[in-house]
C-alpha cells in the first residue's frame, strides 16, 4: 500500500502561507541610501579630485591654471616651512594622544559612577571660541594672571617659541577631552554589572576590576576613540588660527594651517593643493591601518542576545 505525499509548495499553498518562490526583501532597499551617496560625491568625492588635479597645477587663484607636473609636489615637499609643519603635525598628534586617552578613559569611568559631581565638565564644541576666551585668559597684559597677581601667569604664553606649543596642546586636550570622555562613559555603562559582581566575589578590587574588565570591554570604545583623536589632529585649524595664527614665526604652524596660509595668503593653490592630498591620505591611511591592526574592522556585539 502507497501514500501519495502532496509535494512541498502543494502543502504550503493549502495552509495558505507563503510561497517558498516568493522572495521577500527584508531591510532597507540600496536604492534609499541614493540621495545621500550623491550628496557625498557631489560635496566630497568631486572636490577632492579637483584637489589631486590641482595639485600639479600652478595657479594663483585668478588666473587660469598652467600645468607643472611633479615640479609642485618636489617644491612643496623640500620647502623647509612645510617640512617644519609636517614635524609639528607628528608632535602635535601624538601629545594630544598621549594626554587626551589616559584623561578620557579615566573621567568616562569616573563620570559613569555613582559619584557626586561627576558631570559636571566643561563641553564646548566650537574651537574658536575656545581659542577666544584662551586667547583673552593669556594675555600677558589684561589677562589672568594680572587679575589674580601671580607674575608666574602673567608671562606671554602664546609668544613665546618655546612655550606656544604647549599652550596650544593643552588647550587642545581641554577642548576635546570632554567629548571623548562622554564616549567611554557611555562604553562603560553597556559593560553589564555581573561581570563586576563576579570579580568581586572572587576577591577582584577595584584596580583589577579595570584592568581585566574595563580595559578589555572598552576596545572597541578606545579604537573609535584614538582613530577620532588622531585623525582630527590632522584637521586642526580654526582653533590654532583665532589662538596663535601660526606663530610666533612658524612655532605653531602645523599642516592645515600651512595649507590655509599657502592657498590663501601665498596664493599659491597649487603647492597648497599638495599639503591637502598628503593630508587626506595621511588621515585614511591612519584610520585604515588602526581597524586593520585592531580588528574592529570586524566589531560584534558583546552583549549576548544582540
Amino acid at each position: 500500500m502507497s501514500v501519495a505525499v502532496a509535494p512541498r509548495e502543494a502543502r504550503a499553498g493549502e495552509r495558505g502561507g507563503p510561497r517558498p518562490t516568493a522572495r521577500r526583501h527584508h531591510g532597507p532597499s540600496i536604492w534609499m541610501a541614493g540621495p545621500a551617496l550623491a550628496l557625498f560625491g557631489v560635496f566630497a568625492v568631486v572636490p577632492l579630485l579637483g584637489v589631486v588635479v590641482l595639485s600639479f597645477m600652478s595657479w594663483d587663484g585668478l588666473g587660469d591654471p598652467v600645468w607643472a607636473g611633479i615640479d609642485n609636489w618636489g617644491r612643496t615637499l623640500a620647502d623647509p616651512v612645510t617640512q617644519n609643519a609636517m614635524r609639528l603635525t607628528v608632535v602635535v598628534t601624538v601629545v594630544s594622544w598621549l594626554f587626551q586617552a589616559p584623561v578620557s578613559l579615566l573621567l568616562g569611568v569616573f563620570m559613569a559612577g555613582r559619584q557626586r559631581y561627576r558631570a559636571v565638565l566643561p563641553l564646548l564644541f566650537s574651537a574658536a571660541a575656545v581659542a577666544i576666551a584662551y586667547r583673552a585668559l593669556l594675555d600677558p597684559n589684561f589677562g589672568l594672571g594680572t587679575a589674580l597677581g601671580i607674575p608666574w601667569l602673567s608671562q606671554d604664553w602664546i609668544g613665546d617659541p618655546d612655550l606656544a606649543l604647549w599652550v596650544v596642546l593643552f588647550v587642545i586636550g581641554w577642548c576635546f577631552v570632554p567629548f571623548h570622555s562622554l564616549l567611554y562613559q557611555g562604553g562603560v555603562r553597556q559593560i553589564p554589572r555581573s561581570m563586576y559582581e563576579a570579580a568581586l566575589l572572587d576577591g577582584a578590587g577595584r584596580v583589577q576590576q579595570f584592568l581585566h574588565i574595563t580595559l578589555p570591554q572598552l576596545k572597541y570604545t578606545i579604537i573609535t576613540s584614538s582613530t577620532l583623536m588622531i585623525v582630527g589632529s590632522l584637521t586642526y585649524f580654526d582653533l590654532i588660527f583665532v589662538l596663535t595664527n601660526g606663530g610666533p614665526g612658524n612655532a605653531t604652524r602645523i599642516l592645515p594651517l600651512d595649507m590655509y596660509l599657502t592657498g590663501f595668503r601665498s596664493y599659491d593653490m597649487g603647492k597648497a593643493s599638495v599639503i591637502a592630498v598628503v593630508l587626506v591620505v595621511v588621515g585614511l591611511t591612519v584610520s585604515l591601518l588602526l581597524n586593520r591592526l585592531s580588528g574592529a574592522n570586524k566589531m560584534e556585539s558583546q552583549m549576548e542576545g544582540l
